[in-house]
């Protein structure tokens, strides 16, 4: 595997024309013509415009279908039903989180993405089990992609006695982050929930990221909660709202309100942007001074029939979803999947700039936008750099 690269006729972001020299797995140098020794392995770009490797902030390899025939969802409208349809049918089935989760991961690589946070069942039904398979997955893959694995209590914790010691003991055995999932809605005590949420991350020294799809008041009933939590204990920067829907309900003075409370506490708020339910206000986040990012959620699973590894088609929807039609705008969908999703995971040494790990897509188009909305085979992967896919095509 060589250790140094020279990516000759590719264009930046800005439009600026640039050789990048990659060595050791980092990039370093970026500018015109650049020279390098006849040992030195080369790509020419031929004018395609390169991105950083994008970041897929938010989904479940665990429970994926990728690959696998068709599964027919009949299940019920409630979130509970959900909850229960899925941990029934992948006990039945004898579903291998390990299987699919690696083949979702190189279908995200061969698209591109080399940064990915993946929430992991942890229930009292299934143990550690599919979280072991993930763990697999991370290790098969730990030379090309950062996985991030969150210990997500799918099924609730205090519903189910006893989750609250498997999630301690899925940190212990790996996961880098807690999860957590709606404390009044589906714990049905916000107080308890959380203090026990806290607790844990707290004596593991580990960030949290929670699922919070409670609507409306009581929702931010909810994440106020939280926040006193986040100030009490010294965890700016380490949380992590995800759908965070309230925020898309409340009259804008009271959004304000909390979103000040957000920004001052460092709290980042993951969307994925969907067609049919409230979702944050994307200005009013910016203007606050809040982090908002994005990821696909669950892929082709027992919850939705919805989904593909592609985290520009994901920006895709960020745009349409918040009317970004400007091409400065729909740079902004980008940099959801991109530079917002790196800082709000902590993955570090993100970007195109000398000195960042060589993570790096080259698109036929001619600006971000563009490869935003036509979404273009990927005509090279670089990861760490090592050259890991070429026209869409992992090869790992």
């Amino acid at each position: 595997m060589p250790t140094s690269l020279l990516i000759t006729h590719v264009r930046l972001p800005d439009g600026t024309p640039v050789d990048i020299a990659v060595d050791g797995g980092r990039i370093e140098e970026i500018g015109p013509n650049l020279q390098r020794s006849a040992d030195v392995v080369r790509e020419n770009g031929q004018g395609a415009l390169v991105l950083p490797g994008f970041v897929e902030g938010h989904t479940h390899l665990d429970k994926t279908n990728w690959g696998l025939p068709w599964y027919r969802n009949e299940v019920g409208p409630r979130l509970i039903d959900r909850i229960e349809n899925e941990r029934s049918w992948r006990a039945s089935t004898e579903h291998d989180a390990g299987a699919q989760s690696l083949a979702l991961s190189r279908a995200f690589l061969a698209a591109g993405t080399t940064r990915l946070r993946t929430h992991v069942d942890i229930d009292t039904d299934a143990g550690l089990r599919h979280l072991h398979g993930v763990l697999a997955t991370r290790e098969t893959l730990a030379d090309v992609m950062d996985i991030q694995v969150v210990a997500f209590p799918q099924s609730g914790m205090l519903r189910r006695p006893g989750t609250d010691a498997l999630l301690s003991d899925a940190l212990a055995a790996g996961a880098d982050v807690l999860g957590a999932l709606d404390p009044a809605l589906i714990d049905q005590d916000p107080v308890a929930s959380l203090d026990t949420t806290f607790e844990i991350a707290d004596r593991h020294q580990k960030p949290i990221d929670i699922h919070l799809h409670e609507l409306g008041e009581v929702g931010a009933f909810t994440f106020n909660l939280l926040l006193d939590r986040v100030k009490a204990l010294g965890m700016q920067g380490r949380v992590v709202v995800s759908h965070a829907f309230c925020l898309g309900m409340l009259a804008d003075r009271e959004r304000d309100v909390l979103l000040a409370r957000i920004a001052d506490l460092d709290v980042a708020l993951l969307t994925t942007a969907p067609p049919s339910v409230p979702v944050p206000a994307m200005r009013a986040c910016i203007g606050a001074g809040v982090t908002l990012f994005a990821g696909n959620d669950g892929i082709r699973d027992t919850w939705t029939p919805f989904g593909k590894p592609d985290m520009l088609e994901r920006a895709m929807f960020v745009g349409m979803r918040y009317d970004l039609r400007r091409d400065e705008d729909l740079a902004l969908a980008f940099d959801c999947v991109s530079t917002l999703g790196a800082w709000a995971c902590g993955f570090k040494d993100y970007g195109l700039h000398e000195g960042a790990r060589a993570d790096l897509v080259l698109v036929d188009a001619e600006t971000v936008a563009q490869a935003v909305v036509s979404r273009p085979v990927r005509k090279l992967v670089v990861a760490r750099g090592r050259i890991v896919a070429r026209d869409g095509v992992a090869f790992l």
